[in-house]
């Protein structure tokens, strides 16, 4: 039963970290910002958010950003949730490179 819980509180949380990344990078031209997994601690106190930036190398830049406004982020998630969750996680932001990774291993099977 907690397990069903948590993965509704991490699709919650995962579409709304979306529309926030999207409307912050919509200043941002050419850099796109998506939430591809969340997860969330056992206890609703920690949120871990997987990003996939485009382009790959402004990865490392954006996720120093994102990690230095990373209150100002979870204030403006509490706003949006509030009404659904009675305490907001602590956010947790990691590079998801899996993509790189596909790319990567497609370019080894194609030599």
């Amino acid at each position: 039963m907690q397990e069903t819980r948590q993965n509704r509180i991490a699709r919650l949380l995962q579409k709304e970290l979306s529309l926030i990344f999207q409307s912050q990078t919509r200043m941002m031209r050419g850099v796109m910002v998506s939430v591809t997994r969340c997860r969330i601690s056992p206890d609703l106190s920690i949120c871990t958010a997987y990003l996939s930036v485009f382009p790959s190398e402004k990865g490392e830049e954006i996720i120093e950003n994102v990690n230095a406004n990373a209150k100002t982020i979870r204030y403006e998630l509490g706003t949006r949730v509030r009404n659904q969750l009675r305490i907001i996680p602590e956010l947790r932001f990691f590079i998801d490179d899996s993509l790189d990774y596909i790319d990567h291993i497609d370019e080894l099977l194609k030599k």
